[in-house]
């Protein structure tokens, strides 16, 4: 796409080729199921319409609008970006598992790093009440991670006995 942007709109200054280009794609992204001609012709009725409005986006366009070399630069850069677009849809479920995957890992060094620090105040308070009010025997709990998972046993436990007590 980049090297598409260098060839296309030579006669417009860096600002309006850099607008124009960004307009394109966001409109091809809006209509992306459509055909590019049809995406052409429904910005060219667009920008078309906003100038008898006299509020067009892009000025510079009244006078190549309707130019050959203005309509085949549009459809090249729209293609360029129905290709990217594509692209980016058809690596969409590599991204989705390297986030599953960074997730785990993140989840992973938490538990570690949990594992290796002692457990906190807060930890041990509420665990001390948890087995006065469910009768149970305290163990010596030797880290956070061992902490968290006592109590969320705990609670699990007693929780099903709860609801099925209801």
């Amino acid at each position: 796409m980049y090297e598409v942007k260098k060839q296309i709109y030579l006669d417009f200054t860096k600002n309006q080729k850099s607008s124009l280009c960004n307009y394109l794609r966001a409109y091809v992204k809006k209509y992306i199921e459509s055909d590019e001609i049809e995406i052409y012709n429904r910005f060219i009725e667009d920008e078309k319409y906003y100038q008898e409005l006299n509020c067009s986006k892009f000025e510079f366009l009244k006078d190549v609008i309707c130019e050959d070399w203005f309509k085949k630069d549009t459809e090249k850069y729209i293609h360029e970006c129905k290709k990217y677009y594509e692209y980016k849809e058809s690596q969409r479920p590599i991204i989705e598992a390297n986030k599953a995957y960074e997730k785990q890992k993140r989840e992973f060094l938490k538990k570690v790093k949990m594992s290796k620090e002692l457990p906190t105040k807060k930890q041990l308070y509420y665990y001390e009440k948890l087995c006065k009010k469910y009768g149970l025997e305290k163990k010596e709990l030797a880290s956070k991670l061992e902490a968290m998972e006592e109590i969320d046993k705990i609670i699990k436990e007693h929780e099903v006995t709860i609801n099925i007590e209801d």
